[in-house]
C-alpha cells in the first residue's frame, strides 16, 4: 500500500475587510485539496488575536478543515496566555503551534516578561497543564479530551535560528526540550533543499528526538517574494532560481518555471523520509496547489480549484512581526 503523505497548509488573518474575500477564495480551493490541517498565525504580541480568533472560528464554523492555532508568549503575562488557550479551547480548538515568538517590529530582540513564559517549550507545558486542570474538573471535557486529544505542534529550523543566532546543533537540544515538555510534532522554517531537511532530521534523531519533523515549503515562483524573506528569516533564497526567474519577462512562463522547482523540492523532502509537507500560502492557492498536482501529490483534487492569476498580491507577504516561515520556537 501507497500511504499519502500528510498535506497541510498556512495561512494568515486578512489585513483589511477587502482581503477577507480573497483569503476565503483561497480557503476553498485549499479545502477541495483535503489538507491533514491549516494553521492559523498570530502576530507579534498577540497582536492579531481578535483576527486570529475570528478567522479560525469562522473555519470551525464552515469548513471541514482541521485548524491549528499558532500560539506565542512574546511580551505576555503567563496568565493572559493562560486565558487564550482558554478561550481557543472554548471555541473547539483542539490542536496549537506553541511558539516562543518573534519580539515586536518595534523591539531590538527579545525581552522576557516578568511574569511570562520564556520558552516554547514552556509554553507546551502549560497547555498540557491546562488541558488537564480542564479534563479533571469536568467529565465533558474528559470526554472530549478521549475522542478529539488535545495536539501540540512546535517549530524547528533545519539551519539554526537566524533570529536569536542559534546553531542547528542548538536548535535540535531545543526541539528535544520541546518533545520532553510534551510536543507531538515539530513543523520546520522554510527550507528551500532536501539536504537541508534530511541534515536537520539525522541530526535530531542522533540526539534522542523521536517526534514526526514536517518540512515547510513556500512555492518558488516569485523572485520578490524569496528575496524577502530572505532578509526576514535570514534563510539564503536559491540564487541561481532567484536570478532564473528574474530574467523571466512573461509572468506564465515564470510561475510555470517556479512550480517545476517547487514540485521537485517537494519530491526531494519526500524522498529523505519527510511523512509529508507544510506549506506556507501567503493567502495564495494557485502557486501551492499547482506546484503539488505536479509533484503528484493532489490527485484530481485541484481540477475545481478557482482560478488565481499568478504573481504576488499586495499583502501577501507578511510583514516585520507577522509570523513568518520562520518562528521563533
Amino acid at each position: 500500500m501507497t500511504e499519502r503523505p500528510t498535506l497541510s497548509f498556512e495561512l494568515f488573518p486578512p489585513r483589511t475587510p477587502a482581503a477577507e474575500p480573497r483569503l476565503w477564495q483561497t480557503v476553498r480551493a485549499l479545502e477541495a485539496a483535503r489538507p491533514d490541517f491549516v494553521s492559523v498565525t498570530y502576530g507579534a504580541s498577540g497582536r492579531t488575536r481578535e483576527t486570529t480568533r475570528a478567522l479560525v472560528r469562522r473555519l470551525l464554523r464552515e469548513t471541514s478543515l482541521t485548524a491549528i492555532v499558532h500560539l506565542t508568549c512574546v511580551g505576555t503575562s503567563r496568565e493572559e496566555v493562560s486565558q487564550v488557550v482558554r478561550e481557543f479551547l472554548d471555541e473547539g480548538v483542539r490542536a496549537f503551534l506553541a511558539l516562543r515568538g518573534d519580539p515586536p517590529a518595534d523591539a531590538e530582540d527579545w525581552q522576557p516578561h516578568p511574569d511570562g513564559v520564556d520558552t516554547a517549550a514552556d509554553l507546551v507545558a502549560l497547555l498540557r497543564r491546562i488541558e488537564a486542570e480542564r479534563v479533571a474538573v469536568s467529565p465533558a471535557q474528559a470526554v472530549r479530551a478521549t475522542v478529539r486529544p488535545l495536539s501540540l505542534a512546535v517549530a524547528a529550523f533545519p539551519r539554526g535560528n537566524h533570529a536569536t543566532g542559534g546553531t542547528r546543533a542548538q536548535d535540535v537540544q531545543s526541539l528535544l526540550a520541546k518533545q520532553e515538555a510534551g510536543a507531538d510534532f515539530a513543523i520546520t522554517q522554510v527550507v528551500h533543499t532536501a539536504d537541508d531537511f534530511a541534515g536537520l532530521v539525522e541530526e535530531a534523531r542522533s540526539a534522542g528526538v523521536r517526534i514526526p519533523i514536517i518540512p515547510g515549503v513556500i512555492p518558488l515562483t516569485d523572485p520578490g517574494r524569496l528575496r524577502r524573506l530572505e532578509q526576514l528569516t535570514g534563510v539564503p533564497a536559491p540564487a541561481a532560481l532567484v536570478g532564473r526567474l528574474d530574467a523571466i519577462e512573461d509572468p506564465e512562463h515564470r510561475h510555470e518555471v517556479g512550480v517545476d522547482a517547487t514540485a521537485e523540492l517537494l519530491r526531494g523532502v519526500l524522498d529523505a523520509g519527510a511523512p509529508g509537507v507544510h506549506v506556507y500560502t501567503f493567502n495564495q492557492h494557485r502557486g501551492p496547489l499547482d506546484a503539488l498536482e505536479r509533484a503528484g501529490l493532489l490527485g484530481h483534487a485541484h481540477d475545481d480549484a478557482p482560478d488565481e492569476a499568478p504573481g504576488e498580491a499586495p499583502g501577501d507577504t507578511p510583514a516585520a512581526g507577522d509570523r513568518v516561515p520562520a518562528a521563533v520556537g
